[in-house]
């Protein structure tokens, strides 16, 4: 089954249309946060906790998440969050300076509450449509989406926050969310309705012990948070104003290194989902890892580190979603939702962490060099760990 043929499913379609419109704008808005903040002075941890705060809510927010996703439906879910997105978009636009930072993170921290809660309520709401080969062509065609957008809004909003400025990148991003909306309320979707009679703390506890009592999940959902190590967003605006700046300008630098890697993401898919499988996945981490580290050896020269980012960049997409699909084939649909949501708070948790280790360990001293190295030989482990689990797990069920 081919991804034209999987879009021939009409609400896997327009759910595409919508996810490639939000998508655009979010990472068109996102190079002008972080040039905002670089031209009003921020020093490393403050960049570092701006990167952190829009990775935060899926941690905190996690088991809150889970039980609105499974308790209202999904259309009337999604508008409120798409809302809610363009509200705190249109906010970014009164911070003037450094001593509003905080009003910034807060607004970032409540668009990013909504980003992850509609994230969570797709990736719950696929398996209920679509399974099989299906399945995951779905949850590729929406990497690739991500990647897409991720690589054109960065390079466009680049460029467009170079020559027109922060506040009217703002205001293109919350007219693309509209546009979004105006979508949506066409969406057709007809589901059985899940009934819970029981209160959310109940489905609080019964969720948390469903994973619990389900070890191979939560290793999986382990090997799912290490693409977090990928998180390379405090690292770039780092680079971009410590060692570029002199060569080309902060916006620029930002857009087009992030572009050049989500080239690569949007390309790996339809090379390595071809092969990926069970058997393999750890030489795939081990590759992740190795080209790290090419990009760490290559980040004095911007044109070589270009050409290291695109490498990187080759596989996370494909590692994403095939872990993530291995997590949604091994739950209870009565669960998705709640599973989703913790997968997601360890993932974020896990992109919390390596912004933080980026931002303090700059901070100490350490050379960008040596933290780029480190975060590829964390992939090395992580191959390790897949070997260690498909011996006890996998291997064990084929026998």
């Amino acid at each position: 089954m081919t991804y034209i043929e999987t879009l021939k499913h009409p609400t896997i379609r327009r759910l595409s249309l919508i996810q490639l419109i939000s998508y655009f704008g979010t990472w068109f808005s996102q190079v002008a946060i972080f040039s905002m903040i670089v031209a009003y002075g921020a020093d490393e941890i403050t960049i570092a906790l701006t990167a952190a705060m829009a990775m935060l809510p899926a941690v905190i927010l996690a088991p809150l998440i889970g039980i609105i996703i499974d308790r209202i439906h999904f259309k009337k879910l999604m508008l409120i969050l798409l809302l809610i997105e363009i509200s705190m978009t249109l906010g970014f636009i009164f911070i003037n300076s450094l001593e509003h930072i905080w009003v910034l993170m807060i607004l970032i921290f409540l668009r990013s509450s909504a980003a992850s809660m509609l994230f969570s309520a797709e990736m719950a709401l696929f398996p209920k449509l679509v399974q099989g080969k299906m399945l995951k062509n779905t949850n590729e065609i929406h990497s690739i989406i991500w990647s897409l957008c991720y690589a054109s809004g960065m390079a466009v909003g680049g460029i467009a926050t170079h020559f027109m400025g922060f506040d009217t990148a703002f205001l293109i991003d919350a007219l693309l969310y509209g546009i979004a909306v105006l979508l949506l309320l066409g969406l057709q979707l007809s589901l059985e309705k899940v009934q819970h009679t029981d209160s959310n703390w109940k489905m609080f506890k019964d969720g948390f012990a469903y994973l619990i009592a389900n070890k191979k999940i939560l290793h999986l959902i382990l090997l799912h948070a290490a693409i977090g190590l990928t998180s390379f967003d405090a690292l770039i605006t780092l680079l971009a104003d410590f060692r570029y700046k002199e060569f080309i300008a902060v916006p620029l630098a930002i857009g087009w290194m992030n572009a050049t890697r989500a080239i690569g993401l949007m390309i790996g898919p339809f090379i390595i989902s071809r092969i990926i499988s069970k058997e393999n996945l750890h030489y795939f981490f081990i590759l992740q890892g190795l080209a790290i580290i090419l990009w760490s050896m290559l980040e004095y020269n911007f044109y070589f580190a270009l050409i290291a980012l695109f490498i990187t960049g080759f596989f996370i997409t494909t590692l994403w979603s095939y872990t993530y699909l291995l997590i949604q084939e091994e739950t209870d649909a009565h669960y998705m939702g709640r599973v989703i949501s913790y997968n997601d708070m360890f993932f974020m948790l896990s992109n919390v962490a390596t912004a933080m280790f980026i931002g303090y360990a700059a901070k100490w001293g350490l050379s960008l060099e040596s933290i780029t190295f480190t975060l590829g030989m964390g992939f090395m482990f992580v191959a390790m760990y897949y070997l260690w689990f498909k011996k006890q797990y996998l291997d064990e069920k084929s026998q």
